[in-house]
């Protein structure tokens, strides 16, 4: 299944699930990162960690293990 990681630049995708084992699953909820809603990858840096991603007209920046645990 295709994560929030394998994302391209400008790319956009409605999140389907995040996984409830990872640490940061609660946090990811919190900011926005809710199964229906659609992100779109921004930028990614030089070690492409962490990357960006537009959700809900917001600008968040995780670092790429926790968008693999995003499914889109």
């Amino acid at each position: 299944m295709k994560t929030a990681a394998d994302l391209k630049v400008n790319e956009t995708a409605i999140i389907k699930r995040i996984d409830r084992s990872h640490p940061s699953y609660r946090r990811l909820l919190e900011i926005g990162f809710t199964p229906g809603q659609e992100i779109t990858l921004l930028n990614r840096t030089l070690f492409n960690d962490p990357i960006s991603f537009s959700i809900r007209g917001t600008i968040f920046a995780i670092r790429k293990e926790e968008a693999s645990h995003i499914f889109i």
